[in-house]
This record gives structure tokens, C-alpha cells and sequence, in this order.
């Protein structure tokens, strides 16, 4: 005799369902999960890494890596969190076994068992079969969550990090008093800049500064918005940028003129380099021919030598305090005093509320994952004893926990 096997159709819905779960499994899967953050953090690597790179970060195949990594945190949450839900809403039995703890305690009936750990603030809940029963509870349930919520924070960090990295810019920039420049590279349709208005400086005992204030006016469209001072790692935030004040140096503000008056120079030169622990600087006048190269000579007496350098060499050379004049060849020089520039680095970063709250979330998740575990506990009728079994989480063996409950259960009421 044969048997023939009837095949059941599912009906179109059915199967679409499956598959999604199936999908929606697959996704949520930690190997996978672990196998994208790994991906996304190689390729952060060899951006940072290899030049030329960088620009690959901005492309459609970056974008799809992050987009299914972040889906795939998702996923995770939604398929362990509705069977984090029912085990905390309905705590299910624990099988002894590695990992969980055993003690006998006196018999007790189902309903006091449930109102003695009711007390010790287990949800509980009583099954019952035929002549048999069984209690079941579970403390801090809700704490699942937190370790579900680790994974997802997890992914925060690194997609954060990752859009940072891809999509975020870093621009610096040197100003001199009353100079302005754009927080990034020129494009159409952006005018957000920033204006030096001042150094405001004060030095201690062997020159260290005790006070750096960087008065600035944050542009947009050439228009001011508002003033701001910026101070060591007291930066400003304007149109989705945070401008640092970086470095700083001194500068020399000349007046430079021919020996008939006209004007070849009216500004501060910045003496943004250093020799023999002394700064330097130079200014090009080349419808003279000359170059100057300047030094601060003295820096207690603000004495500042200026060097004049023609094609052939070394033309004249002098020293002069604020509001001294000499001549040089053929310019006449002013040093009417000293300024400052200062170095800006303005900075764009799309990510950084991800990195923020995930970087909260994975702390929060940890503490309450390590701190308030959950625990869970089934109490049955063995003989003339109630055996209780306990189960932490994987990295807790909460043999304080046993004892306290042997304690409740033990104790006559």
C-alpha cells in the first residue's frame, strides 16, 4: 500500500509573512550585526589611512553600508524585545542547569509561595496541571531591555562615528584682526563665516598664558549675527559648526611707504614662524623688489628688528619700538605696534548627536544591565520541600540572591 503525502498551499499572505521573519531574523542576527560594525570600522580605517580614499565615504555604497547596519540594529531590538516583553509579563519556568543555583526550602502552598515572593518583588505566576504546580517569577524583567537597548546603542556609536567621519568637515584657518573666512570649503548657497575681532590675552610668571579670550562675530550672508568669545575648550557653535580657537601668534602692524609717500603696505604681518625660539615673519613688496624679514628682537621691550632683502642680498636692516619710523633702501618703514593672529578650526560633524545619545544609551544600558540583572526563579514541590532554582543573567551568579529568598520562603510567618 502507498501513502501519498498531500502538499498544503499557503495562502499568498502567509507566505510573505514568513519570509519577512525569516528576513527580519536573519538581519537582527548578532554574527551579522558584529560582521557590519566590522566592515563599517575597516572602512573608517582605510579612509583614515590610505589617500584618496576618503571621498569613497561619501558615495551611494557607504551610504547602503550604513543604512543596513543601522537596519540591522533594529531588526535585533524587534525580535528579542517581544520575547523580552512575554518573559517578564509572564515569567515561564527555569530549568536547573549550568549557570543556575538550587536550595530546598520547607512546603508551602502555591497561593503563599506567590505572595511571598509577590514581596521580594517578583512578578509571579502560577501553573497548575492536574495535581501538580508549579510558581514562577522573575525580579527587574524590565532589565532585558537594557542589554537589548546595549546592541542598538552599539550601533549608534558606530554609525554616528561613521557619518563623522564621512560627511563631516574640518576646515582651519589663520585670521588677523578684522579678517573674515567661511566655516568651509566655498559652494554655492553657503555664507556662514566667522570675523576676528580681537585677542584678548593675559600672560603669568615665564610667559604661560592664564587667559586666551577670542573675540569673534559669526556672518551669514556678510552680515553679523551675533558676537562671541571663545576660550580654551570653549568653543562656539554657529549653523552647525563648532569654531575652536587653535593657536595663536603675534603680529607686527607696519606701515610701509615710499620715500614720495605712496602707500606699499598699511596691515599687520603675522610673525607665524619661529627661529632660535624667537617668531619671524616676512612681507613681499614687489614693486620695489624688497622683501622684509621681521623678528621680535626683544620681547620684554617689544623691540622688533626689521630686515630689508633686495635680489642681491641684504639691503639694510634696523630696530624700532611702537611708534618708531626708519628707512630702509628705499621704503620708509613705521612699526606702529604689535597685534596677534589666531588659527581657527572650524568643525562640521553630522554624527555627533548619534555618538552622543548612543554613547549615553550604552552606558545606561550597561549599568542597569550589571547593577539590577534580572533574575528568575521556579519554585516546585519536591517530596515534603519546595525546590527553588534561581537563574541569573549570564555574568552573575546570584547566590545572595538565593540565600534571600531561602530566608523568605524558610521563615515561618
Amino acid at each position: 500500500m502507498s501513502t501519498a503525502r498531500a502538499s498544503v498551499s499557503l495562502p499568498a499572505a502567509d507566505r510573505w509573512a514568513r519570509l519577512a521573519e525569516r528576513v527580519l531574523r536573519a538581519l537582527g542576527d548578532a554574527r551579522a550585526g558584529a560582521l557590519l560594525i566590522v566592515a563599517t570600522g575597516a572602512a573608517n580605517l582605510v579612509a583614515a589611512l590610505v589617500p584618496g580614499v576618503r571621498p569613497l565615504l561619501e558615495g551611494p555604497a557607504y551610504a547602503a553600508l550604513l543604512g543596513i547596519m543601522v537596519i540591522s540594529g533594529v531588526a535585533a531590538v524587534a525580535v528579542r524585545a517581544p520575547v523580552a516583553w512575554r518573559e517578564w509579563r509572564r515569567p515561564g519556568p527555569v530549568a536547573p542547569g549550568a549557570g543556575a543555583v538550587s536550595v530546598t526550602v520547607p512546603a508551602l502552598e502555591a497561593a503563599e509561595v506567590a505572595a511571598r515572593l509577590g514581596e521580594k518583588g517578583y512578578r509571579v505566576r502560577v501553573e497548575r496541571s492536574r495535581s501538580r504546580w508549579s510558581v514562577h517569577g522573575v525580579r527587574r524583567g524590565w532589565s532585558r531591555f537594557a542589554g537589548i537597548g546595549s546592541h542598538l546603542a552599539l550601533v549608534l556609536l558606530v554609525a554616528g562615528a561613521a557619518i563623522g567621519a564621512a560627511f563631516g568637515s574640518q576646515t582651519v584657518f589663520s585670521l588677523l584682526p578684522g579678517d573674515q573666512a567661511l566655516l568651509d570649503a566655498p559652494r554655492p548657497g553657503f555664507s556662514s563665516a566667522v570675523r576676528l575681532d580681537a585677542l584678548d590675552a593675559e600672560f603669568g610668571p615665564g610667559g604661560r598664558p592664564t587667559r586666551l579670550d577670542t573675540h569673534v562675530t559669526f556672518l551669514r550672508d556678510g552680515q553679523p549675527v551675533r558676537a562671541d568669545v571663545l576660550r580654551v575648550n570653549e568653543p562656539g557653535a554657529f549653523d552647525g559648526f563648532l569654531v575652536h580657537p587653535w593657536t595663536y601668534g603675534p603680529a607686527a602692524r607696519l606701515r610701509v611707504t615710499t620715500l614720495g609717500g605712496s602707500a606699499l603696505l598699511d596691515a599687520p604681518v603675522p610673525l607665524d614662524d619661529e627661529r632660535d625660539g624667537r617668531a619671524v615673519g616676512a612681507t613681499e613688496l614687489p614693486s620695489v623688489g624688497l622683501t622684509l624679514g621681521l623678528v621680535i628682537a626683544d620681547a620684554d621691550a617689544n623691540v622688533l628688528g626689521i630686515s630689508a632683502i633686495g635680489a642681491a642680498g641684504l639691503v639694510d636692516a634696523t630696530q624700532l619700538r611702537p611708534g618708531e619710523t626708519a628707512r630702509l633702501g628705499d621704503v620708509e618703514v613705521a612699526f606702529n605696534g604689535f597685534d596677534a593672529w589666531v588659527t581657527l578650526m572650524a568643525r562640521r560633524d553630522p554624527g555627533q548627536a548619534l555618538v552622543l545619545g548612543g554613547g549615553i544609551g550604552l552606558c545606561v544600558a550597561l549599568a542597569v544591565a550589571f547593577w539590577l540583572p534580572r533574575r528568575r526563579v521556579t519554585l516546585r514541590p519536591r517530596g515534603s520541600e519546595l525546590l527553588v532554582t534561581l537563574r541569573g543573567e549570564r555574568f552573575d551568579r546570584p547566590a545572595g540572591e538565593l540565600e534571600r529568598l531561602r530566608q523568605a520562603l524558610g521563615s515561618t510567618p
